[in-house]
């Protein structure tokens, strides 16, 4: 199958859209082409909202099997229809784009890294799992800078040696170096994936593609 799209004709998929292990959350305008994509894709149930009245769902939500973490923004309406699936933990202050500062899966969480150090312990004792603060190439946005599932993460490839280790410690899992849509280093930006497939943006090369698919454990 195709393992790159757009939504609506952008690459950054991962701004529009959260995957999970069992639901993939996309913009309630997001054309039927996407959701059928993203079935095919994870085999998992699709659905459709906005976050504070936005479709860059991926980059206000974040969270593991375990909870969501969103905008303390969000409406009520938003809020119900997220919490059929999982508890909330909204984010209040300041930093409330959830999926740019949080990096989460249900092995571990890091989170950027001039976020409130309470914050920083409810999120972890929330999602039930080890966390730490992190840059990925002196990127303080980790949400964006790197994609992880429980099988693996794939990294900006400008993290360096010491920002690799500090995750090695805290996920074990493999990390690996990625880009996508031809040479971006925020790969948050662009590529979405849970244990059973991904997607990247139409722009991201064949060999971007192998990087990906070695680095999370998957065979073509």
């Amino acid at each position: 199958m195709d393992r790159t799209v757009s939504v609506a004709g952008d690459p950054h998929i991962g701004v529009f859209t959260r995957v999970f292990e069992d639901i993939a959350v996309i913009p309630i305008d997001a054309p039927e082409e996407l959701e059928q994509q993203y079935r095919e894709a994870f085999d998992l149930e699709i659905v459709r909202t906005t976050i504070q009245g936005s479709p860059i769902i991926g980059s206000l939500l974040a969270g593991n099997s375990n909870g969501f973490v969103v905008s303390g923004l969000v409406s009520q309406a938003e809020a119900d229809r997220l919490s059929e699936y999982r508890e909330l933990f909204f984010l209040e202050h300041g930093m409330n784009a959830a999926g740019n500062v949080i990096l989460a899966c249900d092995k571990f969480a890091a989170v950027h890294p001039d976020m409130d150090k309470k914050v920083q312990k409810e999120i972890g004792e929330f999602l039930k799992v080890p966390i730490v603060p992190l840059t990925l190439g002196d990127v303080k946005v980790v949400g964006m800078a790197a994609v992880a599932t429980n099988s693996g993460v794939v990294v900006s490839p400008r993290s360096s040696l010491h920002e690799i280790s500090t995750l090695e410690k805290i996920c074990e899992l493999p990390v690996g170096k990625g880009s996508i849509n031809m040479g971006n280093a925020m790969v948050g930006t662009g590529l979405v994936a849970n244990t059973k497939g991904y997607l990247a943006g139409f722009e991201t090369s064949g060999y971007e593609l192998g990087r990906i698919e070695d680095i999370f454990g998957f065979e073509e």
